[in-house]
């Protein structure tokens, strides 16, 4: 595929899909750059946890939008382990954006129209300097419709919360299973329904059910979709 702009590769789908690994190993593989769109999200939901916008469980969401312009979120690997961390006003918090508590606000954030328009803004400057395959939930949808290949991940529900728990209790996380099976079930719902850029597959997105397939497996098919893709 002959282009002098840069290609973009869409990944999006449901929570604890394990895009951001797949999305990794593909931007890794061709040389591109990552970026998980979700962490974004989750450091704007830490950023009003630590600064007492959150209520108990009501979002101060006036708030939260006239700071959006003193939250800064930037991408940066890690030299020692290779991989990408999410810093947000200085701080490298890639471990506290992935806890429960984020994960239970998360998607409240992300409906907030203000909230999208900058993580949207910030997303689509990443995409004019270089090839870039991002993971999200409105990749292929709403930030880059002409993304080259845009992907729909799936998988059962409960092969996701066993997927979510695992990484958690990997992570020396105290979690109770039935809690991440249930913030696995809102999410969705959440994401579904959203008013502004709601989870949905891009009309001419190709889907990939991993519920019983390995990351391996994964990239087979991978390959196969990315070379049809340059032939054709």
């Amino acid at each position: 595929m002959k282009s002098r702009r840069p290609l973009i590769i869409a990944v999006d789908g449901y929570s604890s899909c394990g895009k951001s690994t797949f999305a990794q190993l593909i931007a890794k593989e061709l040389g591109f750059i990552y970026i998980d769109s979700g962490a974004m999200y989750r450091a704007v939901a830490l950023y009003a946890l630590q600064n007492g916008l959150i209520a108990k469980v009501t979002l101060k969401k006036e708030q939260l939008i006239r700071s959006l312009d003193r939250i800064e979120i930037r991408f940066r690997k890690n030299e020692k382990t290779g991989a990408q961390e999410t810093w947000l006003n200085g701080e490298n918090v890639e471990e506290f954006i992935r806890g429960i508590e984020v994960s239970n606000i998360v998607s409240k954030i992300s409906q907030i129209k203000e909230v999208r328009e900058k993580m949207v803004r910030i997303q689509r400057k990443i995409g004019e300097e270089g090839s870039v395959v991002m993971d999200g939930r409105d990749i292929g949808s709403t930030v880059f419709p002409d993304a080259v290949l845009k992907i729909f991940m799936t998988a059962d529900p409960e092969v996701r919360a066993r997927r979510r728990f695992k990484e958690l209790v990997e992570k020396g996380m105290q979690v109770d299973f039935d809690d991440v099976i249930r913030n696995i079930k809102m999410r969705d719902h959440e994401d579904e329904t959203r008013q502004v850029s709601p989870l949905r597959k891009a009309a001419d997105a190709v889907i990939l059910d991993n519920s019983s397939m390995t990351i391996d497996e994964q990239m087979d098919w991978f390959r196969k979709k990315w070379n049809y893709q340059n032939e054709n």
